[in-house]
This record gives structure tokens, C-alpha cells and sequence, in this order.
């Protein structure tokens, strides 16, 4: 079966795509940039990857007539706080009218939860997208999924982020609103269990876990897991806008992000009942269950995806090609060297930097940016990375976004996602027995230059000191 597979660089896109080789299908994955593609090619003959944007509809003609179902799984969620709608609607509107043209028989969509009849502005988009995509030309398959747990999913990473960090938790009233969480495996299963299933043909499902419960319940369920005692209070005079500052400031999530997930969080979400469970013969994981089976994946460093992959900034993907070509014109640089003894070593320690490894050299001064970051609205340090060991095109690593990573080359090459009167990229790489380290910047006006010149002499400190410890053998 040949598959059109959209979303393919997004947490549930990374998941599927494994699971549909492993089946036997040829998969055709749509990005917008094949650069920042990285997959493991274990079935090379049956993966085509085409560079496509569905904002773009020039670009649509890449894709293959011949198509037997299509995939959507395009969301806009964390682009904006207003425009993510009509981003989304856009998106949807152009796929529909392409997809037409093909011999798909299926499209298949994953929505959430809209059993209320006040949606928040992201269920109601995506209610919205459900019934653009609707068409005589195909069968529509809607699943509607409420919070995804799963290592690496935004859910998981912002109840870790509360339970770990705060002992005592004052809270806004939402924690009480209940929810049905469902396992990221379950996700998957019934995505593959859908294809060309004709009892799904033109039909919309909510799948969720066996259990129905709140807010506060799955943070104390984590807390258990983990062992470790919490308190948790609820008020219920924090407004939408003073939550979703909360969720940003303690947790990894931008607040762009926040403020959606806030307007969402207050909507409760529980399934209503679901034939294709019995119809796929699946055994749903409980909320516990599936938090365990997360940590398994973090532990045996297997997190295969992360809703960090999705690019923090919408631009971000348009301009990748550009990112990869660091400039001089205009640029200000801090170039440093230090002599290797020990190559492999060092470039596993490159290879290694950042999340839980830091940053090698006066790490206070790498948190304090962090935090600063945060405050002017950045996504700080608490995004970290997903796999300690691997990075590739588009992993995020702390604050920035990894562009290029060849340990082939022997080189990493990083672009700074923080709150900056400028550009940066930050580059490591091997030649002839030294570590090269460059920091570049291509400040914006008066304010740019004046920011590099003040901190001068804590780059001078911070880079020279790193340098030497990534190049030393310890």
C-alpha cells in the first residue's frame, strides 16, 4: 500500500513512520525541508521523501498520484496565540484540494476530543479542520485523541516538569477538570488499525484510556510513581492569562504553547463510546501504565520523537536551507581552538553537550541565561534534549536547535533559539588534531552590537573555558 505520510518531523508522525515500514508499506513523507530529515533507512526501497509545504501550493505537485491513503497530521498549535486557526484551515484546505486529485480512498486525521458544546479556540480548530477535510472524492477517518501520554509528548514532559520541580504546587482551579489520557502506543495502534478499514470510512472516533481522570489525579499518579510526596492547591482566581504564565515560568513549554494548552486544559474531555476498540482488539494501557512504560523509554535512551521536534518559530523551516550556511558579512565571531588528544572521545563529548551533561564549563552562567530567557518570553534551558547520546537536524538541545550534526564531518553545528537582539550559531568541529569552537552573531541594529560588547568578557570566560574542557581527555 502506498501511503502519504504529512507531519512526518512531528511527535506522532516520528512514531507512525516505523510502524507502517515495519508493515510492509511504501510511505511517502512530506517535509518541508529533506535537510532536516533524519531516519534510520531500514527499508530505503519503501520510503520517498518530498519536499512539500501546504502553504505553499506550488510545491503540492510533488506529490505522487498513485496514493492509497493519506495521513493528516499537520498542526499549528504552538505558531501562534491567534493565527494558528487560520494557519490550520489554510493547511487543511490546500491538502483537500490536492488529495482530490489523487486515488486515495482514505484520508486519515487525528483531532481531539469536542464533547462540549464551548470549545476552547484549538478544539474548535481543529473541529474546523475535521469538516474541511471532509470530500466525495474520498473516506475520512477522524480519530479524536485527549492528552497523549508517551515519552517525549508535551503532556508527559509538562507534568514531569511540575512534579519534579515543585514540592508544593498552588495551582489554577483547571487542575480539576477531567480528561480520558490515552498511551502514545494506543495512538499509534489505532492510526495503523484504521487504514482502509471500511468500518471507519466516513466516521469519527474519540480514543482515549480506560480511565476518566483529572488534572490533578494524573499529577499525583506521576508523583507516586516517582516517589516523591506533593501537595497541591488549587485557586480559582488565577485567570487564563495568569495559568498560562505559571505553565510557561515552570515548565519547558513556550508560552505560545501555554496559552493554548491553557484554553484546552479547561475544556473537559472524555470519550464517548468506541467500537474500534473491540473492532482492533486492543488493550488499552492505563494512565499509570503508561507513564511507567515512558521512563522505560527515557531510560533505554529509545525516545524516538518529542513535541520540541516541532520548530519553535513558524519562519523556522523556511529558512533552514539559509541557516546552514553560517555568514561573515556583518558578523561578529569568537573563534577558539584547543588542541586534541583523544578524538573520539571529544566528539562524544560533543556529541553529548547539553540537557542533563550541561555545558561543560560555568554552568551557573548557562542557567542564568536560561532564566533570563524565560523572562523575556524565550524558551530557556528547560526544553533540554530527548536522547543524551544522538542529535540530529532538528533535535532541540537547552535554547538552541540543532541544524547540522555529522559525526562523519566531525562537525555540529547549533542555531540559537533564545530571545536575541540578533542571530547566532555556535559551531564545534574536528580538524587535524583540534577542536574548533565559533560563536557567530549577526546583530540587529545598535542594540546587537551593544549586547556582544557587554558581554564580551563573560563569552571570553564562558567559551574559553569550554573549549578546553571538551578538547581535554577526562
Amino acid at each position: 500500500m502506498k501511503i502519504l505520510l504529512t507531519g512526518v518531523t512531528g511527535y506522532i508522525g516520528m512514531r507512525l513512520l516505523p510502524v507502517l515500514l515495519e508493515k510492509g508499506h511504501h510511505v511517502v513523507c512530506c517535509v518541508r525541508d529533506g535537510k532536516r530529515f533524519e531516519f534510520a533507512y531500514e527499508f530505503p526501497h519503501r520510503l520517498q521523501v518530498i519536499e512539500v509545504n501546504f502553504l505553499d501550493t506550488s510545491s503540492l505537485g510533488r506529490i505522487p498520484d498513485d496514493i492509497d491513503v493519506a495521513y493528516y497530521l499537520i498542526h499549528s498549535m504552538a505558531a501562534s496565540t491567534h493565527r494558528f486557526k487560520d494557519l490550520e484551515m489554510e493547511c487543511a484546505q490546500n491538502f483537500k484540494a490536492y488529495v482530490e486529485n489523487t486515488r486515495a480512498k482514505q484520508v486519515i486525521y487525528l483531532s481531539g476530543i469536542v464533547n462540549e458544546q464551548k470549545l476552547s479556540p484549538h478544539l474548535e480548530s481543529r473541529k474546523g479542520v475535521e469538516n474541511m477535510l471532509k470530500s466525495k472524492h474520498y473516506h475520512l477517518t477522524v480519530l479524536r485523541a485527549g492528552i497523549i501520554v508517551g515519552s517525549g509528548s508535551a503532556s508527559f514532559e509538562i507534568i514531569r516538569d511540575l512534579v519534579e520541580k515543585l514540592p508544593i504546587m498552588v495551582a489554577p482551579k483547571w487542575l480539576n477538570t477531567r480528561s480520558q489520557p490515552i498511551a502514545i502506543r494506543n495512538v499509534i495502534q489505532y492510526l495503523e488499525g484504521v487504514l482502509l478499514l471500511e468500518k471507519a470510512y466516513d466516521q469519527r472516533f474519540d480514543i482515549g484510556g480506560p480511565e476518566v481522570l483529572t488534572y490533578k489525579q494524573m499529577l499525583m499518579t506521576f508523583a507516586r510513581i516517582r516517589q516523591l510526596k506533593r501537595l497541591i492547591f488549587t485557586l480559582p482566581v488565577l485567570t487564563p492569562k495568569l495559568s498560562s504564565y505559571w505553565l510557561y515560568f515552570v515548565t519547558s513549554t513556550t508560552y505560545k504553547l501555554a496559552v493554548n494548552l491553557v484554553d484546552s486544559m479547561r475544556v473537559e474531555v472524555v470519550c464517548k463510546n468506541n467500537p474500534l476498540t473491540a473492532c482492533l482488539h486492543l488493550h488499552l494501557l492505563t494512565y499509570e501504565e503508561a507513564v511507567r512504560l515512558a521512563f522505560d523509554k527515557i531510560e533505554q535512551q529509545e525516545v524516538l520523537s518529542s513535541w520540541t521536534d516541532a520548530l519553535s518559530q513558524s519562519s523556522m523551516e523556511a529558512k533552514w536551507g539559509r541557516l546552514m550556511k553560517v555568514p561573515s558579512f556583518g558578523c561578529l565571531k569568537d573563534m577558539r581552538s584547543y588542541p586534541v588528544h583523544n578524538q573520539e572521545r571529544t566528539l562524544q563529548k560533543i556529541w553529548s553537550i547539553g540537557g542533563g551533561n550541561g555545558w561543560y564549563y560555568a554552568q551557573w552562567l548557562w542557567e542564568l541565561r536560561g532564566l533570563l530567557d524565560k523572562i523575556l518570553g524565550g524558551v530557556g534551558l528547560r526544553r533540554g534534549r530527548k536522547n543524551q547520546a544522538t542529535l540530529k537536524p532538528g533535535d532541540t538541545l537547552d535554547f538552541w536547535r540543532v541544524i547540522h550534526a555529522s559525526k562523519a564531518e566531525k562537525r555540529l553545528l547549533l542555531y540559537a533559539e533564545m530571545k536575541l537582539p540578533g542571530e547566532a550559531w555556535l559551531e564545534f568541529y574536528l580538524r587535524e588534531d583540534k577542536l574548533y569552537q565559533i560563536a557567530t552573531f549577526r546583530p540587529k541594529g545598535v542594540w546587537g552590537r551593544i549586547y556582544w560588547y557587554v558581554l564580551l568578557p563573560v563569552h571570553h570566560f564562558m567559551f574559553k573555558g569550554m573549549v578546553k574542557r571538551m578538547a581535554l581527555e577526562e
